[in-house]
């Protein structure tokens, strides 16, 4: 007997509108099961238990599912490194695709985490993540794109696009979340200004997109937790840029009363039965909240629902698809078109990559990061694929006839003495897991009674039973081991310096590759280096492409999406433990200018093996909120290769005059010894700016405008653009 959310599917097929038809679905179902369709569906304490001795997403967590009428409800997969449930494809975290620069790759890594996900039982992917990268030091930084807001929102946008073909989709953390250890309590203070201008354009970008939902965050913004902030959920987003999808919580701590949030206009708690469940009937008797707004939650939830399930295909998504070949291939190409060259010059100004096989005999493989698996944070993101492939194994493939001595402990005399002895030393430094990234702190919120507050009282014996295990060594991969947070420092450790400066001076082929998200201070002993490059953690197939690289089978075509700077100075305040702090506009390449000083390398840099020259832009269209360039670029070089294209626009005068803000990008792949053009849309909109009078961002008049068409932040041979000239 086909069920009532079945037959609603048909009729929204057949032209019925989606919100006769979540009414038709609402008016069945009982007050109690309304109240079910806007939280989860298991226990509280029993996913506690599960995290415990379970990998986090382990399978797809369900949220207001309701059997008697056939409300398929939500089933949630996480990201954005991929499926985190079951075994999956690890891509590049999203920092290193950033470093692509190109969003029809990203577009195509989302159509595959969608099929992924579909395959793995859910219809929900809760992986689409761009937090403006305001600061290095942010354990999470690893999960977005960067840090200008236009390059973020059109990587959300792609990722979007991608899985949207399968599954519904999910835009988080909104908004301003961007410190790790402190994120269940710390108040960020923003400017309205600011928060418009900086904070929130990529946002809407994804919203313009058609995403699916939104994930609020767990910090507080101006006073206000996120969770339950009328300003951000229902003003800006459901009045000002006419969402109309539904919110949901960040897991756990998302919300901290459920009437506010339900009255704020966050719809579905995630991903327990935990706070709702306790509160929210008491809530509606007491007139905290009442059922009209319980029925607009639950509308919205229902209509994605039926959106989703109306334009899905059913069949076509069997289990041999998940890391299959072509996706194992994909992973590939983003990891070595996201790595970025930095340094190819010894004291002599050669270059030293590529390695070509025939010329190289002995290599010494330096470093505790060559031979480990490390794919990044072991948090939420964390992504379990059925084979990764180190840098060891990567080298060893590639340069099969080459004697290769591995020194993977810390020690620098060793790692010299290996040098020596070598025609090429590689050193592989950075980071892993418990270094940085999501940063879960069990005993914190256990003691904390504000915290306490949101869990429902432990059935008999669980107290004893999380004793016993917080007591035991826990699984390796239990979802509760986390280490991970806001990372202590921006260097690299002591060793590991120690160990650059020794084989450096060993050995005058010396290529440095580091495997991080944020940026690294290097100013110590950048300029001892012939050869430097930024791996990133590069999914499963990291050493092949890093491989790719060193031996030129692949042209390095990575640029950087963010500006590393030459010390700690030219960073914003960060710290890890604030509970309050301030965001403005200042940060990364922008405070860097501010400041009139010069960047270790800008932002958008990133080398190659062969030469490029932006020889030509013209103005093909022009409105007032957008222009498209036709921009001609040489290769100079004799090998072929990719490059990224950028336009950075600012205001010739008034507030924020000479800011440079990126309005356009585009790759273009360029033969040796040829031109080719590439078309990029600039958008202006990037250069509005919030007016409080009004309520809105005005965008600026054209004729004070000027873009420069770059190959990175502050480029010496950028082409310039007066738009009212």
């Amino acid at each position: 007997m086909t069920k009532p959310f079945d037959q609603a599917v048909d009729e929204v097929k057949r032209g019925a509108s989606l919100s006769e038809q979540a009414k038709f679905l609402y008016d069945l179902l009982t007050e109690e099961e309304r109240l079910w369709v806007l939280d989860g569906d298991l226990p509280f304490h029993d996913g506690i238990m599960q995290m415990m001795t379970t990998r986090y997403n382990l399978r797809p967590y369900i949220m207001g599912q309701i059997d008697r009428i056939g409300i398929p409800g939500i089933h949630f997969v996480d990201g954005p490194r991929g499926c985190v449930s079951g075994e999956g494809t690890a891509f590049p975290v999203a920092m290193a695709r950033g470093a692509t620069w190109d969003v029809q790759l990203e577009e195509q890594i989302g159509d595959v985490i969608g099929q992924e996900v579909r395959a793995r039982g859910g219809n929900f992917f809760g992986g689409i993540c761009i937090n403006l990268a305001r600061h290095p030091a942010w354990g999470r930084v690893q999960e977005t794109y960067g840090d200008e807001p236009y390059q973020l929102g059109s990587f959300g946008a792609a990722l979007c696009r991608g899985v949207k073909k399968h599954t519904m989709t999910c835009v988080k953390h909104y908004a301003l979340n961007s410190m790790e250890n402190k994120r269940f309590e710390v108040d960020v203070s923003v400017s309205q200004e600011d928060l418009h201008d900086v904070y929130l354009p990529h946002f809407k970008q994804v919203i313009d997109e058609g995403v699916d939902s939104v994930m609020s965050a767990y910090n507080a913004i101006n006073g206000e937790w996120a969770g339950h902030h009328n300003y951000l959920l229902t003003d800006v987003l459901r009045g000002l840029w006419k969402f109309d999808g539904f919110v949901i919580s960040d897991f756990v701590m998302g919300l901290r009363d459920s009437a506010a949030s339900l009255n704020a206009g966050l719809d579905l708690e995630a991903p327990y039965i935990q706070q709702r469940a306790q509160y929210l009937a008491t809530q509606i008797e007491s007139g905290e909240t009442d059922w009209s707004t319980v029925e607009q939650s639950c509308l919205r939830i229902l209509k994605i629902q039926l959106k989703h399930y109306a334009a899905r295909l059913e069949d076509g998504y069997p289990e041999a698809l998940i890391a299959n070949k072509a996706a194992a291939q994909l992973a590939r190409e983003v990891a070595s078109r996201s790595m970025v060259l930095l340094k190819n010059e010894d004291k002599e100004g050669r270059a030293v990559l590529p390695i070509e096989s025939s010329n190289v005999k002995r290599i010494a493989l330096i470093g505790r990061l060559a031979n480990a698996p490390n794919m990044g944070d072991h948090g939420s993101s964390r992504v379990v694929p059925p084979y990764y492939v180190t840098p060891e194994a990567g080298i060893r493939a590639r340069y099969p006839d080459a004697q290769i001595e591995l020194v993977s402990e810390d020690n620098p005399d060793a790692a010299e003495l290996a040098a020596k002895n070598a025609d090429v030393a590689i050193i592989v430094a950075g980071y892993d897991y418990r270094d940085e990234g999501e940063f879960f702190g069990g005993n914190q919120m256990r003691s904390n009674p504000e915290f306490k507050k949101n869990f429902p009282p432990p059935p008999e014996g669980f107290e004893e039973k999380m004793a016993e295990l917080a007591a035991s060594k826990l699984s390796d991969d239990a979802a509760m081991k986390i280490v991970g947070g806001d990372r202590s420092s921006l260097e690299l450790r002591e060793v590991d310096r120690e160990i650059i400066k020794k084989v450096s001076a060993a050995n005058p082929k010396t290529i440095v590759a580091i495997i991080a998200a944020g940026a690294v201070l290097m100013d110590e002993w950048r300029d001892d280096v012939p050869a430097l490059m930024m791996m990133w953690y590069a999914g499963m197939e990291g050493g092949h492409a890093l491989a790719d690289i060193i031996s030129g089978d692949v042209n390095p075509a990575g640029h950087l999406p963010y500006a590393i700077a030459q010390n700690a100075k030219d960073l914003p305040f960060f710290d890890k433990d604030a509970t309050a702090i301030e965001y403005g506009r200042l940060y990364g390449q922008r405070l860097i200018d501010a400041n009139n000083h010069e960047p270790a390398y800008a932002h958008g840099f990133g080398l190659s093996y062969t030469e490029f020259v932006i020889s030509n832009a013209t103005i093909k269209e022009l409105d007032a909120e957008k222009a498209a360039l036709k921009i001609a670029v040489e290769n100079t070089g004799s090998r072929d290769g990719i490059h990224i294209v950028q336009v950075y626009g600012k205001r010739l005068t008034g507030q924020h005059a000479n800011e440079s803000i990126l309005v356009g990008f585009a790759p273009v792949k360029v033969n040796a010894g040829t031109s080719q053009s590439v078309d990029v849309t600039c958008s202006f909109e990037a250069l509005a700016l919030w007016n409080e009078s009004v309520k809105k961002r005005e965008l600026p008049a054209l004729e004070n405008v000027e873009l420069r068409v770059s190959s990175y932040a502050g480029d010496p041979d950028a082409l310039t653009l007066v738009m009212g000239g």
